[in-house]
């Protein structure tokens, strides 16, 4: 950002942390940026005329008598058509040396959609993933994370959802991704010939952690234009959350304020909000939905973060190994789409809502199955069936590398039912089964 002539310049620092300095300022708003020692910040804090800031790369070697310069605005970016197949850092600059944008200045981090102009989230949003649009279809507008641990494969799986996804743009925010994640999107999105659809706002390993902080809101202004302005239905991903708390924490530990759960800060739940409530369904047809990333440690889902999150969010997409099949999946027990009810059965085939629920009943059955199995019981011949079963129907459908459409997986599903199962313990209405049961 170039110096503007009449820009406040100071030259007295009162306090210095290991993120923040203290200075005394007039006339500054919450959020604007500056310059500290040739740095960029911004302001975190206002007290009278004692203003706080955030200077993103740390303040080691800032001395006391370093020039501040205020900008006198929020961090912005230029919003336009030729947003689509570019990849920026978190303050919205162009990488691998692209043309700067041309488009109007936009200020990130605004306000959530006036419910008033919202719409009931009513279209379905197709991933191509069976174990996502069979149990847990999503809808346009939908906030929803996937809760992982670490060695998920998990932006394997971003990747595979923005390639899939039947969505006008999908906008993808990294957030402390890996060099070795972040070229493997790359290549993914050239490879495919996907980008004109795609942008991505990247903050890497090697980058300071407070910049991630910002890489949510400008994913999400890039997001507000496309879905506003064009109409269009928009797919944000958002990997890695925890990191983007962990940024939080951070800032917060180091402005000295009194950690909340799990040393992250009070506001926690009020700064995963103000992302999540995003995510919304337009009356003109323009949507965002959103689906983020929140690592788990150790598979610890009462930690502040996945905690806060389950309670924002419409559900969670739970992926864990399947020990018989050797694939990762979608556990369709622990993952939950809250609106799904919206679509299925309605925007997708009639039988959807009942071989869902036969398909989960019957895993279920193999589940207990195989704990009378662990335990030394004798199994049934309806145990027997309901094992393997389970194993096709982990394989075929629930595994992250499936991709299909609605109606194949539906048609999959009906071909494993006949296949181990009669008709009558498959319990599903009657008028269903004589127009759906594959005819021998």
């Amino acid at each position: 950002m170039e110096t503007k002539a009449f820009q406040r310049v100071y030259t007295k620092l009162l306090g210095i942390t290991k993120a923040t300095v203290a200075l005394r300022a007039e006339g500054v708003s919450n959020e604007e940026l500056a310059l500290v020692g040739g740095r960029l910040a911004q302001v975190v804090k206002i007290q009278g005329d004692m203003v706080t800031l955030q200077v993103f790369s740390g303040t080691e070697g800032i001395p006391t008598n370093a020039e501040v310069i205020f900008y006198g605005e929020p961090p912005k970016l230029k919003v336009g058509d030729d947003l689509a197949g570019r990849f920026f850092d978190a303050y919205g600059n162009p990488l691998f040396g692209g043309a700067a944008i041309e488009g109007e200045p936009r200020e990130i981090g605004g306000p959530s959609v006036n419910p008033l102009r919202r719409q009931q989230p009513s279209e379905l949003i197709a991933t191509g993933i069976a174990g996502i649009d069979l149990n847990n279809t999503l809808v346009t507008g939908q906030k929803i994370p996937f809760f992982a641990d670490p060695d998920q494969p998990f932006n394997q799986v971003m990747a595979m959802v923005a390639l899939r996804a039947k969505a006008d743009k999908i906008i993808l925010g990294g957030m402390g991704l890996s060099n070795d994640d972040f070229l493997f999107f790359k290549n993914v999105f050239e490879n495919a010939g996907a980008l004109d659809r795609i942008v991505c706002f990247v903050n890497t390993t090697e980058q300071p952690p407070v910049e991630r902080l910002l890489v949510p809101d400008m994913a999400l202004t890039a997001a507000e234009y496309f879905a506003v302005e064009k109409n269009e239905k928009v797919l944000v991903l958002l990997t890695d959350m925890t990191l983007y708390a962990d940024a939080l924490s951070i800032v917060s530990n180091r402005m000295d304020q009194i950690p909340s759960k799990d040393s992250m800060p009070g506001s926690l739940y009020s700064d995963l909000a103000k992302i999540y409530e995003k995510a919304v369904q337009f009356p003109s047809g323009g949507s965002i939905t959103i689906i983020a990333v929140t690592t788990l440690s150790g598979g610890d889902i009462t930690h502040a973060i996945p905690d806060n999150t389950g309670y924002i969010t419409e559900g969670q997409l739970f992926l864990r190994k399947d020990s018989d099949t050797n694939k990762v999946i979608v556990d369709p027990f622990r993952s939950l789409s809250r609106l799904k009810q919206l679509v299925i059965g309605k925007k997708t085939r009639e039988d959807h809502p009942q071989v869902m629920n036969a398909s989960v009943r019957l895993y279920a059955d193999a589940a207990n199955a195989k704990t009378k199995l662990e335990n030394g019981f004798d199994l049934t011949d309806y145990d027997e069936r309901t094992l393997k079963f389970a194993h096709d129907y982990s394989k075929s459908l629930l595994a992250i590398d499936v991709n299909m459409d609605t109606d194949t997986m539906l048609n999959t599903a009906w071909e494993l039912f006949a296949r181990y199962f009669s008709q009558t313990e498959v319990s599903i209405k009657n008028e269903l089964i004589q127009k759906y049961w594959p005819k021998a």
